[in-house]
């Protein structure tokens, strides 16, 4: 009832319902972004003046290519809200990660799911994108160069057979598990790759089965939390800003 009296008020549907089952609208999902960001001022907002504030130290996992794009402003914030909590940040690839938290090594790990990571929250779900240079045109070449992590990786896998299925010949030019450097091969226009709507960066350009590169399967992100920990408010504070982030993070293709 509270949700029909919200539509009333806004005039739009939130939900789409198929029997029983609903799901959000697109009007639905852009509510629950201003929701986030809503529910996030209001957790800041009592944090400010908490006598009794988060003190200690959380250990978080991500890989670079999230590291780079929003980690910064996730970081901050948190430091905002909770200025006694000591973060320290390691960056290696998702399967990793992965073993850090069955570890105990890392208490929170943003992942892309990549076969059996044990309990996950998916916290997100995108477009994974072919990328080239705006100012080059690899894509044009006979034998497409490439620029991908090194196996196991999602991306990789899918990027390999979705050229083989259209007979699309390629050569792997360079390998490399750090985000930065292929992001820079593929911004010189040397090699294209494969990238997360979220791991876009300036420089790059979405290609499209209209320039001949089949379209590629969308991408899990998700929280893994420690396995010999249990739940803490430090590490749950954390999440809740990491899942405000990623949800509010603008697109990619909107604003190019």
């Amino acid at each position: 009832m509270q949700m029909r009296r919200l539509e009333d008020r806004l005039g739009k549907a939130i939900f789409q319902r198929q029997g029983r089952a609903s799901r959000l609208t697109d009007d639905g999902e852009k509510l629950l972004g201003y929701a986030r960001r809503m529910v996030r001022l209001n957790y800041e907002t009592v944090a400010a003046f908490d006598d009794e504030e988060l003190s200690g130290a959380v250990t978080l996992g991500t890989p670079g290519d999230y590291a780079a794009r929003f980690l910064p402003e996730v970081l901050a914030r948190f430091a905002r809200s909770n200025p006694l909590v000591e973060v320290t940040v390691r960056c290696e690839s998702s399967p990793e990660l992965t073993d850090l938290a069955r570890a105990g090594d890392v208490d929170l790990a943003i992942v892309t799911l990549c076969g059996d990571t044990g309990p996950v929250e998916i916290i997100r779900r995108e477009p994974l994108y072919w990328v080239g240079s705006e100012s080059h045109a690899a894509e044009t070449e006979a034998v497409v160069p490439l620029a991908l992590d090194k196996p196991p990786c999602m991306w990789r896998a899918a990027a390999l057979e979705a050229l083989a299925s259209i007979g699309r010949n390629y050569r792997i030019l360079y390998t490399s598990g750090n985000p930065a450097a292929l992001s820079a091969t593929v911004q010189s226009g040397l090699a294209l790759s494969v990238f997360a709507e979220s791991a876009l960066q300036p420089g790059m350009r979405i290609l499209t089965e209209a320039d001949g590169f089949p379209k590629l399967p969308m991408c899990d992100i998700g929280l893994v939390r420690s396995w010999n920990t249990k739940s803490s408010p430090i590490v749950d504070a954390l999440a809740e800003h990491i899942v405000s982030a990623l949800h509010n993070l603008s697109a990619y293709a909107a604003s190019a």
